[in-house]
């Protein structure tokens, strides 16, 4: 009963996470969560920690919580636009679900390794939850969704985005929230006055310090303003692949484009396969967009299905999900980081057509190449990440190396209404800080918006209306350190902070043998 009883209070745990992102942006819930985590480190076995399959237990209790509950929008994806039944819809969900707890939790099998008390568990739980987070970010081409320090896009500790990036703001709350559980579980691991204050105090100063490098401004402003224009044309998933719809989807789109041309924007964005076809099939409407383009000296980017002639030893034709300019400029991108199963099928000869989710009619995309130059609209570079790469922290700040501005195009009416997409937008918006550059992001439903190079939303376009946007934003140059040095920060603050746990591990254990010994004698 008592180990069922934590269980469940390690699940619920990670629930509390999700009300730290949007759309709850309940930031503190976040540190209660993982302080509740870590409390529950320190109390299950009245201070001696849990080792090897027990902390993996509670870990994986945890992840539960977490992507039960911020996950949820995935069984909305399967059920709603993946055509299962309610019963598959659960399974397939409960298996993600289970997958990615597993994931986070087996760092922490290792907790006992690197701790025994006091400090080294403060630095080895920060650690872990760290290498737990980037573990997920590439293991079976990565899920980097629902880290901690989404939550903190406007607290002091968003100051540490430019130079840490996501995952070293999970790593300073997990830092926090370890002290915090150390404080309260002070009966069960007693702690000397002065470490205690000592303690305190570092787990206090990454707060202020955060407060401090949000007043650098590591990049700046290069050239004049322009003005871009996002058409939101509300196209419901279900008849977005209609061909009988399709005359209505390219009448929206020209029709917004037409409103915004008169308005005098520099450049027009349409979301992600904004139109419901392949580049090959309409040549008299891609010609018509380019002539368009040029002459009103207006600029259009489009997510297109763009379709070409394998030259490979099968000789068949390759479709890639791509961003498309139209004007002075015209230039293709493929996008590299595709989504499983809604783009490509994993094991696709033994699973496709096994059942309807496993053949969407979008999952037949090829990954573009990795070496691909940024594209060229209204006089700006743009850094283009389709959908779900944005979501890549290294991705985009590699990107964005060669770029000015970054353009995200989505079409997030596969999560409903649900909170899936707000969840998305939250992300774009850390990816806007970390490099320190505009950020324009185009949807069919929503959420349409740009983002300053604080990650702050400067206009935005309500979900599931038909509407157009119009905003000013200013190319950037320069890099943050999380653009020139990557992850590699973070792993130099959480390895020492290993390492350290270890040598302190080592150090009272010999204490121990040594006490044990002059007790023998």
């Amino acid at each position: 009963m008592r180990r069922l009883l934590y269980s469940l209070a390690s699940a619920i745990a990670g629930g509390l996470m999700t009300l730290s992102f949007a759309p709850y942006d309940f930031w503190i819930a976040g540190l209660v969560s993982l302080s509740a985590l870590a409390w529950l480190y320190l109390r299950v076995s009245d201070g001696q920690l849990l080792r090897g399959r027990s902390a993996l237990w509670l870990a994986f209790c945890y992840g539960l919580g977490l992507f039960g509950s911020g996950g949820s929008w995935v069984y909305v994806s399967i059920t709603e636009f993946g055509n299962s039944s309610v019963p598959l819809g659960l399974a397939l969900t409960g298996g993600f679900v289970a997958i990615m707890a597993l994931l986070l939790a087996l760092p922490f099998y290792l907790l006992g390794r690197f701790t025994d008390h006091k400090i080294s568990f403060a630095l080895a739980f920060s650690a872990l939850w760290f290498i737990s987070e980037w573990l997920r970010s590439w293991i079976f081409t990565g899920f980097p969704w629902l880290f901690a320090g989404y939550g903190h896009i406007e607290t002091w500790l968003s100051g540490w985005a430019p130079v840490l990036s996501v995952y070293g703001i999970g790593l300073l709350l997990a830092f926090t929230a370890a002290v915090i559980a150390l404080a309260a579980a002070r009966r069960l691991m007693p702690i000397r006055q002065g470490t205690h204050l000592a303690l305190i105090g570092a787990a206090l100063l990454p707060w202020p310090l955060g407060a401090l490098l949000a007043q650098v401004d590591w990049t700046q402003p290069e050239g004049e303003e322009i003005t871009v224009g996002l058409v939101q044309a509300n196209i419901p998933q279900d008849k977005k692949w209609l061909p009988e719809f399709r005359g209505e989807t390219i009448s929206r789109y020209q029709d917004g484009t037409r409103a915004l041309s008169e308005k005098g924007v520099d450049v027009i964005i349409w979301p992600e396969a904004a139109l419901p076809l392949l580049y090959s099939q309409a040549p008299n409407l891609m010609q018509a967009l380019q002539r368009n383009a040029e002459q009103t000296q207006i600029d259009l980017i489009s997510g297109v299905l763009y379709d070409r002639e394998d030259n490979g030893a099968e000789h068949r034709r390759v479709i890639h999900n791509s961003a498309a300019v139209f004007g002075r400029s015209p230039s293709v991108y493929h996008k590299r980081h595709l989504v499983p199963f809604g783009e490509y099928v994993p094991l696709e000869e033994w699973i496709r057509g096994t059942i309807e989710f496993f053949d969407l009619p979008t999952s037949f995309i090829r990954s573009g190449p990795q070496d691909q130059q940024p594209l060229n609209a209204g006089g700006v570079t743009w850094a283009p990440l389709i959908c779900y790469e944005i979501v890549y922290p290294r991705m985009v700040a590699d990107t964005a190396l060669s770029a000015q501005v970054l353009l995200t195009i989505s079409n997030d009416a596969w999560f409903g209404d649900s909170i899936g997409p707000l969840q998305h937008m939250q992300m774009a918006q850390m990816r806007a800080l970390e490099t320190g550059r505009y950020l324009v992001r185009g949807t069919n439903t929503g959420v349409t918006a740009i983002v300053d190079p604080n990650g702050r939303i400067l206009e935005q376009l309500p979900q599931f209306e038909r509407a157009n946007m119009i905003g000013e934003i200013r190319p950037m140059r320069g890099r943050t350190p999380f653009m020139l040095a990557g992850i590699s920060l973070v792993f130099a603050l959480a390895l020492p902070m290993l390492a350290v746990a270890t040598l302190l591990r080592r150090k009272r254990k010999a204490q121990r043998d040594i006490a044990v010994g002059q007790a023998t004698d």
